[in-house]
């Protein structure tokens, strides 16, 4: 029998429509990560998910509000203010579309997981205090920051063109990612503890700019990991081995009890 032949995965409804995959790891835990998607991309994180799975955690793999199986408008709110929705939801219990089993959990800490569109996602769902820990890959930290070979308007019609159905929303929509305090990271410095991100860019990004998110880390005195090269970094960058001790550290490092991130940049080059 194969490891991921070991871990039971499902599907579920939560609040809103909110359609996700779970995976449950083998034993009892109240540690959860859910993983953030980025856009536009087929939502798949299998391989992901088990890895964690098999570290203990319950992990949830939701669906943007709009965006595949959810149901409602696509970037009518915040996509970060869907892990509200989503661990108001967890202990309520939920069910299995597939087997009908019922399950309640008592997730005690939630981390956060994204890259790219999603990296921006985490970066804001870590301000609420229920997210122990926050990991980005390439985040979009100020969506007015364009590379040369990615522009705004592009990428919005790579997702109109390109994935037609799997975002669902009017055009306007988008332009609400141009709107101070919509989700926008560099927006929310302010707000943001660094010691509970995790951040990390290459420098050869061709879709995503670096250093917005360099900028934001030594902001808000938190870990942050350049590579030299890697292009635009996947979420899967956290299970290399080398990242993984780093990640590991990070997540097993215990938060500061009181204030907020000290003005220390702990970075680091790959």
């Amino acid at each position: 029998m194969s490891k991921s032949a070991s871990i039971h995965s499902g599907r579920t409804r939560f609040a809103q429509g909110i359609v996700a995959e779970f995976w449950a790891p083998k034993k009892a835990t109240s540690r959860a990560v859910i993983i953030y998607d980025g856009c536009p991309s087929v939502p798949s994180k299998k391989r992901l998910a088990e890895f964690f799975a098999r570290k203990g955690y319950w992990v949830f793999h939701p669906r943007y509000r709009g965006s595949w199986e959810s149901t409602g408008e696509f970037l009518k709110e915040s996509p970060a203010d869907d892990l509200g929705l989503l661990i108001d939801s967890i202990p309520k219990g939920f069910k299995d579309s597939f087997t009908g089993v019922k399950y309640y959990l008592d997730i005690r800490e939630y981390i956060v997981v994204g890259a790219s569109f999603g990296g921006a996602a985490a970066i804001l769902a870590s301000r609420n205090p229920r997210v122990v820990k926050a990991i980005a890959i390439a985040p979009v930290v100020d969506w007015k920051a364009e590379t040369n070979e990615e522009l705004f308007e592009f990428f919005v019609r790579e997702i109109t063109d390109g994935f037609p159905g799997a975002y669902r929303c009017p055009k306007k929509n988008f332009r609400k990612l141009l709107r101070r305090k919509f989700y926008n990271p560099i927006d929310w410095t302010y707000t943001l503890k660094g010691e509970k991100l995790f951040l990390v860019h290459a420098k050869d990004d061709p879709s995503v700019p670096y250093l917005p998110t360099k900028k934001l880390a030594q902001k808000i005195g938190t870990t942050y990991i350049e590579r030299s090269r890697g292009g635009h970094l996947k979420s899967l960058t956290i299970i290399e081995r080398t990242m993984w001790k780093k990640v590991n550290a990070f997540l097993k490092k215990q938060q500061k009890r009181v204030g907020w991130a000290d003005n220390s940049f702990k970075g680091m080059t790959l």
